[in-house]
This record gives C-alpha cells, sequence and structure tokens, in this order.
C-alpha cells in the first residue's frame, strides 16, 4: 500500500510539474507575440526591427514556491516611485513568505489602486523583486510578477512568468521601481533575462 501511494504521489507531481512548464511556455510565446506586434507593442518602430524577441532562463521548478500570504490591514495609500512623472497610488497589500533553496525569504505585494478598480482586476496582486540576477543577467531596477489574491492564505509563486518591465526595453515609460525590501538575496533563474 506504502509503494502504492509513494508511486501515485510521484506521478501526481510529474503530472502536475509538465502541466505548469506548459503553461509557462504557452505565457512566454504569447508574451513574445505581444512584443513582436506592431499593435501591441511597447517597442518604438524603429526599436522592433531590430527586436528578436525576449529571452528566457529555461523553465525551473525549483523556482515554482508556496507562499504563505500575511495580510496587512489599515494600510495607508502611497505614490509608488517610477522611473518617470507618473506616480500611480499604490497600498501595500501583504508580505508573502516562502522558501528557495531551504532559505527563507518575503517579499511585499502592492495593490495598484486605480487598476483594482476596473472589470477583471479586483484581485489582482503587483509583485516587484530584485535579485542577485538583476543588472548583470536581467534588469538592474528589477523584474515583475502578476498574480491574484488568493481564497486563503496560500499562493502559488511562479518564477518562470517574472518579466522585465517596459523601461527594459525602450524609453518614455513610468515604471514602477521596485522597493528596497523586495530584494532577494538569491539568483532567481528563471523568467525573463537579456
Amino acid at each position: 500500500m506504502y509503494k502504492i501511494l509513494i508511486l501515485f504521489l510521484l506521478f501526481t507531481n510529474l503530472t502536475f510539474s509538465q502541466q505548469n512548464e506548459k503553461e509557462v511556455l504557452d505565457y512566454q510565446r504569447e508574451l513574445n507575440k505581444s512584443y513582436l506586434n506592431q499593435e501591441t507593442t511597447p517597442l518604438k518602430e524603429e526599436e522592433l526591427k531590430d527586436f528578436k524577441g525576449l529571452n528566457f532562463y529555461p523553465y525551473n521548478e525549483k523556482f515554482v514556491v508556496k507562499a504563505t500570504l500575511e495580510r496587512l490591514k489599515n494600510q495607508p495609500i502611497f505614490k509608488m516611485p517610477t522611473s518617470g512623472k507618473n506616480q500611480p497610488d499604490y497600498k501595500r497589500y501583504g508580505i508573502l513568505h516562502f522558501t528557495i533553496n531551504n532559505e527563507k525569504f518575503q517579499l511585499e505585494v502592492y495593490q495598484n489602486i486605480d487598476l483594482i478598480k476596473r472589470e477583471g482586476y479586483k484581485k489582482h496582486l503587483f509583485l516587484p523583486f530584485i535579485d542577485e540576477t538583476s543588472g548583470n543577467e536581467t534588469y538592474g531596477a528589477g523584474r515583475y510578477l502578476d498574480i491574484e489574491i488568493p481564497d486563503g492564505n496560500e499562493i502559488m509563486l511562479d518564477f518562470n512568468k517574472a518579466y522585465h518591465p517596459y523601461c527594459a526595453y525602450t524609453l518614455g515609460y513610468s515604471c514602477p521601481i521596485t522597493p528596497d525590501v523586495n530584494f532577494l538575496k538569491t539568483a532567481i533563474l528563471a523568467g525573463v533575462k537579456f
């Protein structure tokens, strides 16, 4: 009976990993399509001519982690610093606690006040982060993850879906600057890279 249970768990984990990898690869293909499409790209016409597509780390299931969400109450609205003049209203929603390579980490997660008023974005959370690849293999100002508020207090973070802000590729955008508290003292070898 014990052997059957172990085999079942191994099969379940393998199936989840394969499904998740397919989902990530589909996400990356769609992201590349949007950058290469003249109607949806953030790039200027002359930049698009030389653009061959986004570069990604190979899928790595080690960077799909379960986090515990510590919700914060009565947080004040603040102006998120950006690379431009626009400073949108945000609030701290919570702190995510998780483990990578047996090391404990935490990141603050935010809500954009205007965005959550739009249809389909009520549960949207914004997770900017900097790690030890930033400024070398990835954009120096950090990368982003878009996640949703979970029903409970657990949430899956898939760093394979980490992306650069538009500012990494072109001028003219006001991209949120990653707060200092969201520096991970480890290399996140997943998601978009240069």
